[in-house]
């Protein structure tokens, strides 16, 4: 089983119907198009993902699902984090006896550990499991900071290959990627950042656009690998304002809303998320208009 998850990931939305249930078959048709349009992680159960309004089962189902229309085509990173250390090992587990090929682990939220408590987190989970932990640094949702000693601290474990990293603090990520141990890949856990992240030397991005434009996302990580730094820039200037336009209001409301706009599944959320201003709606479909995507 391969350990790297390089390149461009999707941070999946998780489609709901009308009525606030998951809607199993519109998830598989998700999965299928990124599969197809050339994505090369998939990530379900994330923060995109409503991961915090999904109960046991539903994150089992959605795992389930990705593992089973990715058909060992691509690899599941699937999102298992929990602020309990007991219910992340649990929940780590499942993801794994399910068929994911590795662990996104988000930083216990409103706890705000310590140093060594997050060092503690982490390496518990990774003692728990055989397949790979990312450990995902995502400060503005958590309400604290992995720090760049203990993130170099998690990365000598064998089990921990990998960070998301979403601090938006670039200085902090250069000296994670200078004095990082060989094969801890560092992905960009902000869309807009994956063009300096991957030229300083990072491995990729986990993507909130690639729900809306899995291609595009796949080919800017893959001229950033090969060192096409002109093609980059071009494709990452033509994607940079959907990319903004997805966190003007709360991740995952404009992007399910974009791609209920491309007719891709139902503008659902669940409280306390709910639809965007007709504003936000507005802005989101004069870019896709942009793009191309709509006629």
């Amino acid at each position: 089983m391969s350990r790297s998850f390089a390149g461009a990931g999707v941070a999946l939305v998780t489609p709901f119907t009308r009525s606030g249930d998951l809607d199993e078959a519109t998830l598989r048709r998700l999965v299928k198009r990124q599969v197809e349009g050339g994505i090369d992680v998939l990530v379900p159960c994330g923060t995109t993902g409503e991961s915090a309004t999904l109960t046991a089962e539903e994150q089992k189902r959605v795992i389930a699902i990705s593992v089973e229309e990715a058909a060992g085509r691509v690899p599941v990173l699937a999102g298992a984090g929990a602020n309990d250390t007991r219910v992340a090992v649990e929940k780590s587990k499942a993801a794994a006896a399910l068929g994911a090929s590795g662990i996104l682990s988000v930083g216990p939220y409103y706890n705000k550990p310590t140093p060594e408590g997050y060092y503690r987190h982490f390496s518990t989970i990774a003692d728990a499991v055989t397949i790979p932990i990312v450990v995902y640094n995502v400060p503005g949702r958590t309400g604290s900071n992995i720090d760049v000693k203990t993130q170099l601290r998690l990365a000598a474990h064998p089990n921990i290959t990998a960070v998301k990293e979403a601090s938006g603090n670039l200085g902090q990520v250069m000296e994670i990627l200078r004095d990082r141990p060989p094969g801890f890949e560092v992905l960009s856990g902000d869309d807009a950042f994956t063009l300096a992240f991957m030229a300083l030397g990072g491995e990729g991005v986990i993507s909130v656009a690639a729900n809306q434009v899995p291609g595009p996302l796949h080919d800017l990580a893959a001229a950033c690998a090969r060192g096409d730094f002109a093609s980059a820039r071009s494709l990452h200037n033509r994607l940079l304002k959907l990319m903004n336009l997805n966190f003007i209001e709360s991740n995952p409301v404009p992007v399910k809303t974009s791609l209920a706009l491309l007719g891709l599944c139902e503008e659902s959320f669940r409280l306390p998320l709910c639809p965007p201003t007709e504003a936000t709606r507005e802005a989101l479909r004069g870019a896709l208009l942009e793009l191309g995507l709509l006629a």
